[in-house]
């Protein structure tokens, strides 16, 4: 067996493995997170060394990154944890990526209503905005009997 390095309780470490300290480091995600996908059975290839750490091989790493992506463009971890099960059941990855389509269909169609609605809620706002200028220009606004700066 070869082995790339040492940790601090000299136990070897497999090449191509990492532990979790370095896995947090390149991807920005707490252990706790890292943990946590393992339960969801997210990351279902993680192994651990005879002590019971942690340590992630280049397909956990790759399927973080997948995750991360997945998790930017707006899929709960639940659509994740689906489209983990369709490609296991399915055993392809043209069955995942058709499901992972329709499922980045239905979130555009969301986005695109999000946009609309957020469009109006701008309008209305420059509409009060502009009512509220002129107002305030012609002294309208002001208590009678009042002189304020």
């Amino acid at each position: 067996m070869n082995w790339q390095s040492i940790d601090k309780d000299a136990q070897p470490i497999e090449e191509g493995l990492v532990p979790i300290s370095d896995v947090v480091s390149r991807t920005g995600l707490s252990a706790r997170t890292l943990r946590y996908y393992e339960e969801l059975g997210l990351l279902p290839g993680v192994r651990r060394r005879a002590g019971g750490r942690r340590v992630y091989g280049e397909d956990e790493l790759e399927r973080l990154a997948f995750i991360q992506r997945l998790k930017a463009l707006g899929l709960s971890l639940g659509e994740i944890k689906e489209l983990n099960a369709v490609y296991a059941i399915e055993g392809s990855t043209h069955a995942m990526l058709v499901r992972l389509a329709s499922l980045l269909e239905a979130h555009l169609n969301e986005l695109d209503d999000r946009i609309s609605e957020l469009q109006g809620l701008r309008a209305v706002m420059g509409s009060y905005r502009e009512h509220i200028s002129l107002r305030g220009a012609t002294g309208e606004g002001r208590d009678k009997g009042e002189d304020r700066a």
